[in-house]
């Protein structure tokens, strides 16, 4: 795949420095890591290796990439390692596409806290789709679902959201048969959101009572326990959004779909137009001014540019994808299998076994083929940077 003319790391590597220096008292620290691991991505900082041709001679260097998980250049050979091993528990069912999106009035609250907002968004929305699902008058069936954060809209702006994947149906409460939706509806919206809002308004109450929020700038007044409340209280009949998307038409589609999702940054390169001294360019969709959805461009100061960028880094150790309900981690495996049974479907064990007794026998990296002849390219050296670590070390990777 051709490398775009212009990346994020063009505009880092160009302003970063000067902007880094004058920014120094409102950066963390791990904002200042992401922008080093993009500055430094696929560059001899890191180390990396030489190949040649078995069959040309032809000779080539590849850089090792930073494998930040904020770094647009490493997250498509992440997300397909993991869609790779998502590959066999996903259902010959029909499966809907669930979106939980945070009022604006929460936003700020939720980026000053944002590992104790970010999951309880996480929770409020898995319990309200489990909930409700469970409920005889709704569905009736103990569901699964795949959550992904994403915190930013098309202008970068800070926009928390949760996208949520779940098979249409589950396992009746006997757990003796397969529950199935209605064709083309899984829950009502309407439904979810008030329950979504309410579980969400508790909980945030809850971790305020438990001095778990910490509140600076503009917000200092909402650490007293009135002035908070009553900052809550119009978030408690207002409307907020959960949006239920068409069924997809079976596993290919949503694999095809959580290869968008999952592994997202918050601007893909492809996205970028042009670079200057002053600005950052790049193509955005207004989805609520456009109803065609058609790109427009937007035009930045480059310190605006990545200060928005830098909105979405997450906290360390902060799980952005996450599984509930059927697919919860403790019981997944035995789930699908009992899912599988009652869909009477043969159980995929067999394939994901072959994958795994692959990737056992796969101990080296297996460079593209070669540019010139096709022919089969080894590597025949490597070398470290002033930036390397061990796990950078052997892991090359030249796309």
């Amino acid at each position: 795949m051709p490398r775009p003319i212009l990346e994020v790391a063009d505009v880092f590597r160009r302003h970063g420095a000067g902007w880094r220096a004058a920014n120094e008292a409102h950066l963390s620290l791990a904002q200042r890591r992401v922008m080093t691991a993009i500055e430094i991505c696929r560059t001899a900082a890191l180390g990396g290796h030489v190949e040649r041709c078995d069959d040309c001679a032809h000779t080539r260097i590849a850089y090792n990439s930073c494998r930040n998980r904020h770094c647009p250049k490493c997250q498509w050979t992440a997300a397909q390692a993991w869609l790779e091993a998502r590959e066999a528990e996903l259902l010959p069912v029909p499966y809907f596409h669930v979106v939980f999106t945070l009022p604006a009035a929460i936003g700020a609250i939720a980026y000053q806290n944002k590992a104790k907002v970010y999951g309880l968004l996480f929770t409020a929305a898995a319990e309200a789709l489990t909930t409700i699902a469970a409920d005889p008058q709704h569905l009736g069936a103990v569901v699964g679902l795949t959550a992904v954060l994403h915190t930013w809209g098309q202008n970068l702006n800070h926009h928390p959201h949760v996208h949520c994947i779940v098979p249409a149906g589950g396992i009746s409460p006997d757990g003796d048969r397969w529950v199935r939706c209605r064709p083309n509806f899984f829950l009502s919206v309407r439904v979810l959101s008030r329950l979504f809002r309410r579980l969400f308004l508790e909980g945030l109450q809850a971790l305020h009572a438990a001095e778990e929020l910490k509140f600076f700038s503009d917000l200092c007044s909402l650490s007293n326990p009135e002035a908070f409340k009553a900052y809550l209280a119009p978030l408690r009949t207002q409307e907020w959004v959960v949006y239920a998307k068409r069924p997809f038409a079976g596993p290919s589609q949503v694999l095809a779909y959580l290869a968008r999702y999952t592994h997202r940054v918050a601007i893909g390169n492809s996205r970028l137009v042009d670079l200057t001294d002053t600005h950052v360019s790049f193509r955005w969709k207004d989805y609520r001014e456009n109803a065609d959805h058609k790109n427009k461009v937007m035009k930045l100061a480059v310190g605006e540019f990545m200060r928005r960028f830098l909105l979405h880094v997450l906290p360390e150790g902060f799980h952005r994808i996450r599984h509930y309900g059927l697919f919860a981690n403790g019981h997944r495996a035995d789930k699908l299998v009992l899912c599988r049974t009652l869909l009477d479907v043969p159980s995929a064990e067999s394939d994901h076994t072959k994958r795994d007794e692959h990737a056992e026998h796969a101990s080296v990296f297996e460079p593209p083929a070669c540019p010139c002849c096709g022919g089969r390219m080894k590597t025949v050296e490597t070398f470290d940077g002033p930036y390397s670590r061990p796990y950078h070390a052997r892991r090359a990777d030249s796309s």
